[in-house]
């Protein structure tokens, strides 16, 4: 095995093999030779070559979304970090650990002149759990910050950065390592809830006929079945979810905007809780957000070891621990209080699965009655990926089957990089992979289809509407040339040349009958990644939207 010459490139190497960081993605550069020669060149990683850096960062991002351990991301000088951010944004606030290892010139090059070299240090300042600028020189110093910046990103769950130096000659190999790195444990942490703590919450709890438990973001099979259970037989509970919380009871509502959209004041204060209890990521729904703000409880608690943010202005407690052991240590002491909460709750959600129904089976094709028709034609046990914009809130309307597990970035929200995501994460996982995704969200990400790693067993369906058609349902939407072009930026294109350039089998629908043979098509063979594009009617949409909460209420 050959090994970089720079001794500092060693470090770097050796103390990810001991720390666990094996999957390396890497684009191509020049000043990036000493680690990628290294990292490649050892049969203890899996690498991975992405040239463009934007995709590079959100295909790490995936691989890291399903092993739930850091990503390694390497890089040349220059702009190349730069185009890491958005990915590094994202994996801040979903809390998904990735290090990322740039390539820089010393410190005496920047600022005088040199070509592709910018202020490289702390670039990620804002939205990095620890930077690691480091010296030219191997030292027990560099191995301090390296292993800081990979204990950080496992235990915090979020990025790092480690900024390296590296002077000419660069692609120089040796046959035998010359440094031996300190490497450091990771730092324990565990809280438990104190007694105190357990007291006053369960005596507040005991005295609450109106609880709601809210989830966010939240990995599949997480929380415990017997606390399901519980939750769920407690006539004073009420437990709202959403797509992305891969938390499936038959009696939890897991429509939100479905259930509280048509609410008229009367509704609203009939639902409005004395507390709630949040745990999981960042909520997709704006409407509950909104309820919440506007009616607020009295008690907020949120649940997560590391975070908690005061989304609905009344954060009251964070507990900081895990929700199954939230649980398990505060339902042993609750008792039993007359309610009909979670009764109301009920009878809400029966009449509005009739009135869904019914309004799905009288509307034109449309993205509504389209992805009426997707969703439940998804594969068991497989995984779904989706775009954000309006292809999560039309998913959010529909049941998913519970053996689906669904991912999202709703980290920052954006449009970004949703096709290198779920390819990374496709790559990391043996599942068959759904990406649904926007027509606009498709084509700005489309390099992400410059990659070597697409499964066979991976679909795309790209639901097509000749623009940015969120906008049409958000407020200040007026039909003129300014909001076509600014906003809703209309187009003619279509999927279909980059199926063909990226050699991706490529099927289309226009109405139900095609979207019933396009999806058998999909999913009747795992031979060749699919592309399933949808075309539904440009300006129809956003009123048959508008139209079906009206006929809910």
């Amino acid at each position: 095995m050959i090994y970089p010459k720079i001794p500092l490139a060693q470090s770097i190497i050796q103390i990810c093999m001991a720390k666990g960081v094996n999957h390396i993605v890497i684009s191509p550069g020049s000043r990036n030779a000493p680690l990628t020669i290294g990292f490649a060149s050892n049969p203890n990683f899996k690498c991975y070559s992405i040239a463009d850096e934007r995709c590079a960062g959100f295909f790490a991002l995936g691989i890291a979304q399903q092993i739930n351990k850091p990503v390694a991301l390497v890089c040349t000088s220059g702009s190349a970090l730069l185009n890491y951010y958005p990915a590094v944004a994202e994996a801040f606030y979903s809390q998904i650990p990735l290090i990322v290892i740039s390539a820089d010139r010393p410190l005496e090059k920047i600022d005088i002149g040199d070509g592709q070299t910018i202020r490289q240090r702390d670039v990620f300042d804002n939205h990095s759990l620890f930077n690691a600028n480091l010296t030219e020189e191997a030292s027990e110093y560099n191995d301090h910050l390296i292993n800081e910046a990979i204990n950080k990103a496992y235990t915090k769950k979020g990025p790092a950065h480690i900024n390296v130096p590296f002077e000419e000659p660069l692609y120089e190999t040796v046959k035998k390592q010359v440094v031996d790195p300190t490497i450091s444990a990771f730092a324990k942490f565990y809280k438990n809830i104190s007694i105190e703590d357990i007291i006053a919450s369960t005596n507040i709890w005991n005295s609450a006929k109106k609880k709601l438990i809210l989830v966010g973001v939240n990995e599949p099979n997480e929380i415990d079945e017997e606390i399901l259970n519980k939750l769920a037989s407690d006539p004073s509970v009420m437990v709202m979810t959403e797509t992305t919380s891969n938390l499936h009871h038959p009696t939890f509502l897991g429509n939100i905007d479905t259930i509280i959209t048509p609410f008229k004041e009367k509704e609203f204060k009939q639902f409005q809780p004395e507390i709630l209890i949040t745990f999981g990521g960042l909520i997709v729904s704006k409407r509950i957000k909104a309820f919440l703000r506007m009616y607020r409880p009295e008690h907020h608690w949120h649940i997560d070891p590391l975070r908690a943010y005061n989304t609905f202005g009344s954060l009251a407690h964070h507990f900081e621990t895990n929700p199954n052991d939230f649980f398990a240590q505060i339902l042993p002491f609750t008792k039993t209080v007359k309610s009909d909460y979670f009764k109301l709750g009920q009878t809400v959600k029966k009449k509005r699965e009739a009135l869904h129904d019914k309004y799905l089976a009288k509307i034109p094709f449309s993205d509504l009655k389209a992805f009426g028709a997707i969703i439940p034609a998804l594969p068991q046990n497989s995984m779904l990926q989706v775009s954000n914009s309006a292809a999560i809130r039309y998913a959010q309307l529909f049941d998913i089957d519970a053996s689906v597990s669904v991912y999202c970035n709703r980290g920052t929200s954006g449009i970004d990089g949703s096709t290198s995501t779920a390819i990374g994460a496709a790559s990391a996982s043996d599942r068959p992979t759904t990406l649904i995704t926007g027509d606009i969200g498709f084509l700005y990400d489309s390099n992400a289809l410059w990659n070597n790693y697409i499964p066979k067993n991976f679909k795309i369906i790209v639901v097509n509407n000749g623009g940015g058609g969120i906008f049409r349902i958000l407020p200040g939407h007026q039909e003129s040339k300014i909001f076509n072009t600014y906003f809703e930026t209309s187009h003619q294109l279509t999927a279909e040349h980059l199926a063909k350039m990226f050699q991706l089998d490529y099927f289309t629908a226009t109405d139900e009958q095609s979207l019933a043979l396009g999806l058998k098509s999909l999913y009747a063979k795992n031979t060749k990644p699919c592309i399933l594009e949808v075309f539904t009617p440009e300006k129809e949409n956003d009123s048959i939207l508008k139209d079906y909460f009206k006929a809910l209420a």
